[in-house]
């Protein structure tokens, strides 16, 4: 009898705890969720610990008790808004004996459509650009540390003397679709006479940057 009533108390601790662990990550979701949630309605100036609890519905408490303050919430939830490291992981099953053309394309092409759609992503180009948080000089770091390893391990290989060019093409086409994307859900939808909500405008911007990519190739 004694036996039994160990194994059942073990078994409901055992239940208890895992009841706990489960209930943490879905608290801790829940506010990695209002942080966006109040990024893509209110803006980073609306990001404040007690608007983010009531946001989630949860105790404020839980914001220091899980992830040790508001920085280090958003520190988080900016590394799981990353589209770099989303995009890299997409497109790592390429073939690189090209060169990384195809590479060049396949993230160009996701980025263009990624910016686009997501407005959480948008906000953070915006939030880069106009305040100096360390948060957001951490994202920007790991992108380049990422980044880096790209060029070098492929494009720098492929370009030789002419590496440095194809890095400022690069720049160049990141930069302007960044600009168009945030344009395009922000202000006017033209731009260059291209309506870049329609399926056409966006396939001609779509066009563009594969010719870029592979006049470069050509070229360089």
């Amino acid at each position: 009898m004694y036996g039994f009533y160990y194994i059942t108390i073990k078994i409901m601790g055992r239940k208890t705890v895992e009841g706990a662990i489960r209930n943490k990550e879905k608290s801790k979701q829940k506010l990695l969720d209002a942080v966006g949630k109040i990024l893509k309605t209110k803006g980073f100036s609306a990001l404040k610990v007690n608007y983010i609890a009531e946001t989630a519905g949860l105790d404020k408490k839980l914001i220091y008790n899980y992830f040790g303050g508001i920085d280090q919430l958003i520190d988080q939830y900016l590394q799981s808004e990353d589209f770099w490291s989303i995009l890299t992981k997409k497109v790592s099953h390429l073939d690189v004996n090209d060169g990384g053309q195809a590479l060049s394309k396949a993230l160009l092409l996701s980025q263009f459509d990624y910016v686009y759609e997501n407005t959480e992503c948008q906000k953070i180009i915006l939030w880069g650009l106009s305040e100096n948080r360390k948060s957001l000089k951490k994202l920007a770091k790991n992108r380049e540390i990422e980044g880096e390893l790209v060029f070098k391990n492929i494009f720098d290989q492929h370009f030789g003397s002419n590496a440095c060019l194809y890095r400022a093409i690069a720049a160049l086409l990141i930069s302007g679709i960044y600009y168009l994307d945030i344009f395009a859900t922000t202000k006017s939808s033209t731009f260059c006479g291209l309506d870049l909500n329609s399926k056409t405008g966006r396939a001609e911007i779509q066009e563009a940057i594969s010719f870029i990519v592979s006049q470069a190739y050509l070229n360089l």
